[in-house]
């Protein structure tokens, strides 16, 4: 039996615990909403024990406020952590047969859930700070809810929250809501000034300059976005506090002893500054603290399903974490909070921060469900997962040979769901064998880089570097220096599976680095294919590419595999990479590896080629010699098709031949094909295809006859037709044989010296007679004199204007009175 718990000061959850109680006995769950310093965290898992069999599993969103919370539980019952309250977070268990409370971490219940989905010995759920919307936090929920609706009916589940929309919850559980008052002392917000821009240094410059104001009012917690800001903000506080304040930083990486020694109360006669990212926004409460300075600001990760990477963006924070952040200088008595936000900006924030779910990486949750064996869709949710996101991420369950072409759970993917761990580290664990490089490798890409910049210059992306840093090396990093406690942390990390995996040995050659990469990140292997002012560009196996800076040492390799990259507009900027060398490409991708013989147009010329592929990833391409002639063909049509009939080496013969055929076209459409550049390009297979035989460039369609082309294209049994009813010339009276222009298909023209038609009463006419010409009278000079289509009107009227105006000018040829009974002459001059 555990101890009764220790006499402890009221606080205001205490109220209506007996509520509670009743609630979750009647319906089974319940929803529990506690402002800030109510003390539900420690209060309500003890209210709950002895109230129905089984053990009490509490959920905290991180492993710094699981620890604070099993530690002040266990206190308050005058124990040490393991006994009657356990923990479980990744790294660290302390649990026994005593065991009745349990504090963990989202991860930690899905993997519970997973390996036994009934839940066995659990008695009740309690989720905490579920506001802050968690993938884990969503996921568990989902699975907990299926679990009580299928399997344990008994199960139950309470949903605790500072600040949450407890209807929608509550509407989701169909449960009672249950209220409590907080205990918070009165909080003066104050607005600072805003940092000049979201860039690290303007942050951390905003904020040091007002913890430093604020330190007055007593220790102080500072809010920023991120580690690097944090570790600015430091450098700029530890020459300008106080002789009496220390400075310490509060954020995910640190080791369990940094972190445990930044929430500890200031030592007595001295004051503390916490620099802490959102981490310290709930669950913690650090003693002593009096005044807040919040920027505003948080980083959280957009993953991008259609590129299939993620980014940290910034961003301002919520209604609802700025009211929390506040809270914390009032846990323990009066404070003061200074945004550094205008008092317009804090009238738009918005009410509540955007569901992890709607942004993140969904790989870890679509094995989860495929390991539960549920679609996304049998299961409650707040919020569902996005469709395309999801799709996403079970494409690359399938790539890791987690998923089958049916989307299910394959005996490797069963191994993958089983380690705690992103499922391309898992598999990258499995497939590498799981030895002593796989162990530094997973421990490496699961932490944030282990090289801190040092300065504007990129940091040198090379992975085997950090890989010579964790095996006792200190190598130069362009760009940037090795943090020694990262450093320490990932070793921690590595040694944990290790053991785990009982993974022994000396250490592998680090070149072995690439390919265990490669197998983790199979789209982003890639290859160099360009060099340009931005930078060295690499296109990855999907077509994606990312760039690398031309001073990196890696922009040289031909291939690499790509750890840790964003999503940035003009490509994705590379941070962590390893050179990649063929023979891994081959020993890693075997089976996907394909050779693809292609005949296309490239612009210019038929292109046949051999090429070797893993995807976009071009292994070799050399010509091909032996290429289908039927596709030959089809690709060089399909590159005049590209240019259009236009493009085609017309001669004169085959343009005159086309323009009488558009003529015949353009007065009977039914009996006469469309030569038209749009008819012709939609039509190449049919009329210019049999011409085209070891055609590959556009200029080989010269040794081609075009006339005979379109001959064949209206059959060679009509030539007889074209020539009868569209001829190529006609005689004129002179015995001249003169050649006829088609190219207005209205009326064609007969282009013709006036002397060499005289007598010629009618105009002549074309298509059977039912089309005149239109007669281009030349001078001698052979400039057009007069442009008709009644000859017999212009012999008695506009001939002699005609005759007046040329007979000065050209005074040696004839001019005769009567031009309907003169001869008709092709000299250019009367004979004398």
């Amino acid at each position: 039996m555990p101890r009764a718990p220790l006499p402890c000061p009221p606080l205001p959850v205490d109220a209506i615990l007996p509520r509670l109680v009743d609630a979750l006995a009647a319906a089974g769950v319940a929803v529990l909403v506690a402002p800030p310093g109510a003390g539900k965290t420690t209060r309500v898992p003890l209210a709950l024990l002895g109230q129905a069999p089984g053990r009490i599993v509490m959920l905290e969103p991180r492993r710094i406020a699981a620890r604070a919370a099993a530690r002040r539980l266990a206190q308050t019952l005058g124990e040490r952590v393991g006994e009657t309250v356990g923990l479980r977070v990744r790294g660290e268990t302390r649990v026994s047969r005593q065991t009745q409370v349990e504090v963990v971490t989202e991860g930690v219940l899905t993997r519970l859930l997973l390996s036994d989905p009934e839940a066995s010995g659990i008695g009740t759920l309690v989720f905490d700070e579920f506001h802050e919307r968690s993938l884990d936090a969503d996921l568990g929920l989902a699975l907990a809810l299926h679990a009580r609706a299928l399997l344990r009916p008994d199960l139950r589940i309470v949903v605790m929250s500072a600040t949450l929309d407890g209807a929608r919850v509550a509407q989701l559980l169909e449960a009672p809501v249950v209220e409590s008052l907080g205990r918070a002392f009165p909080v003066e917000v104050r607005h600072g000034r805003a940092p000049r821009s979201r860039s690290p240094r303007d942050v951390a410059e905003a904020v040091a300059g007002a913890t430093l104001d604020a330190l007055s009012e007593g220790s102080v917690l500072a809010f920023l976005p991120g580690t690097g800001e944090i570790r600015q903000a430091a450098e700029r506080l530890e020459s300008a506090v106080p002789p009496d304040v220390d400075v310490a930083p509060l954020y995910g990486d640190l080791s369990a002893e940094a972190q445990d020694a930044a929430i500890q109360p200031a030592p007595a006669g001295r004051r503390k500054v916490v620099l802490a990212t959102s981490i310290a926004e709930t669950s913690l409460t650090i003693d002593g603290v009096r005044a807040v300075v919040d920027s505003g600001l948080a980083r959280r990760p957009r993953h991008d399903a259609a590129s299939g990477m993620s980014r940290l963006e910034t961003v301002r924070v919520s209604r609802a974490e700025a009211d929390q952040r506040a809270g914390r200088a009032g846990r323990t008595a009066p404070g003061v909070a200074v945004r550094l936000w205008s008092p317009a900006e804090d009238a738009a924030l918005a009410p509540f921060a955007r569901p992890e779910i709607l942004d993140a990486d969904l790989a870890p949750l679509a094995l989860a469900l495929a390991a539960w064996g549920a679609d996304p869709d049998e299961l409650a949710w707040l919020d569902p997962p996005p469709a395309p996101a999801f799709a996403a991420a079970r494409t690359l369950l399938t790539d890791l040979d987690a998923l089958d072409r049916d989307g299910r759970l394959t005996p490797h993917g069963e191994r993958l769901a089983g380690l705690a761990m992103h499922p391309r580290l898992a598999h990258l664990a499995l497939r590498g064998g799981q030895t002593p490089l796989c162990a530094d490798l997973v421990a490496l890409l699961s932490e944030r880089d282990v090289v801190r910049p040092d300065g504007p210059a990129p940091v040198d992306a090379d992975l085997r570097l950090r890989l010579e840093a964790l095996r006792g090396a200190r190598p130069h990093i362009a760009g940037g220096r090795i943090d020694g406690g990262a450093v320490q942390r990932v070793r921690q990390e590595a040694a944990r599976w290790r053991s785990a995996w009982n993974a022994r040995g000396g250490s592998e050659p680090l070149d072995d680095a690439a390919r265990l990469v490669a197998l983790a990140y199979p789209d982003r292997v890639a290859q160099r294919v360009a060099e340009n002012a931005a930078g060295v560009r690499y296109r990855m196996r999907d077509g994606r590419t990312a760039l690398l800076d031309r001073t990196q040492p890696l922009a040289d390799a031909p291939f690499l595999a790509l750890a840790a990259l964003d999503d940035r507009m003009g490509g994705a900027r590379v941070f962590l990479a390893a050179p990649l060398a063929q023979e891994d490409i081959e020993a890693a991708f075997a089976d996907q590896i394909v050779t693809e013989d292609s005949v296309s147009w490239d612009g210019q010329a038929v292109r046949a080629r051999r090429t070797v592929r893993l995807g976009a990833v071009v292994r070799s391409e050399k010509r091909l010699h032996d290429a289908d002639p039927n596709a030959v063909a089809a690709a060089f049509l399909d590159g005049v098709r590209a240019e259009g009939a236009a493009s085609l080496p017309w001669t004169k013969e085959s343009a005159r031949l086309r323009a009488r055929l558009a003529f015949l076209h353009h007065h009977a459409p039914e009996d006469w094909p469309d030569v038209s550049d749009a008819a012709l390009t939609e039509t190449l297979a049919d009329w210019l295809g049999p011409f085209t035989g070891g055609m590959t460039r556009l200029a080989d369609v010269a040794r081609a006859d075009l006339s005979q082309a379109l001959t064949a294209l209206v059959g060679w049994k009509r030539t007889g037709d074209i020539e009868r009813l569209a001829p190529s010339h006609t005689v004129v009276p002179s015995g001249s044989n003169v050649p006829l222009d088609y190219s207005e298909p209205a009326a064609p023209v007969l282009a013709v010296r006036l002397q060499e038609v005289f007598g010629l009463a009618e105009t002549p006419r074309v298509l059977g007679g039912r089309v005149p010409l239109t007669v281009h009278l030349l001078s001698p000079a052979g400039r057009p004199a007069q442009v008709t289509q009644d000859l017999a009107s212009f012999w008695q009227t506009g001939y002699f204007d005609v005759r007046k105006d040329l007979r000065g000018r050209y005074p040696k040829h004839a001019w005769p009175d009567d031009p309907t009974t003169a001869e008709p002459t092709a000299r250019a001059k009367r004979r004398i």
